[in-house]
């Protein structure tokens, strides 16, 4: 059975930035913050890990390299070597707008099909919005039910604050 949340809604970012600090000082539950655009401080406000997409890129932008190095080098230097003007079958100056870009494709690709895949957001998932002009102009905090949890929101500034989900 799941439980009933209590949603607070802000018109400024700093009102949801001093909103998710109180929540996580008071020890009540955040379960998650809706913006119109990132917010600088919100992640630190509601005590969130540091994202791991950098080091997923990274390794993307690594087998990108690894694979344009492997493809051009096997490509020249083993299945067709060529001897043009006595040069070298592995001219590496030659290999760097292929690797950049294969690095580039690898890295950008991965990561976003990465993120796609931890946020859950499949090709037509049905969304539905916890609040009027949340995509526009409002921000909203979405905590734990509780007497604490009112408190909190009304105390940082919420201009509506409301309850969702089953209440038994």
């Amino acid at each position: 059975m799941s439980k009933s949340t209590l949603i607070g809604i802000f018109e400024t970012e700093r009102g949801i930035v001093e909103g998710a600090s109180e929540a996580r000082l008071s020890g009540v539950e955040i379960i998650d913050a809706y913006t119109p655009y990132a917010v600088h401080g919100l992640d630190t406000a509601m005590g969130l890990k540091q994202s791991r997409l950098g080091m997923v890129c990274f390794a993307a932008g690594v087998t990108g390299l690894l694979s344009a190095m492997a493809l051009q080098l096997g490509t020249m230097a083993i299945d067709w070597p060529m001897n043009i003007g006595g040069k070298s079958f592995q001219a590496y100056p030659a290999l760097i707008p292929i690797t950049f870009e294969l690095t580039i494709l690898f890295g950008a690709t991965i990561t976003v099909g990465a993120f796609f895949f931890r946020s859950k957001l499949w090709t037509g998932k049905s969304v539905t919005l916890v609040a009027e002009r949340i995509s526009d102009d409002r921000f909203v905090l979405s905590l734990g039910n509780g007497d604490q949890a009112r408190t909190v929101l009304e105390s940082a500034g919420a201009i509506e604050i409301r309850e969702e989900g089953p209440s038994e």
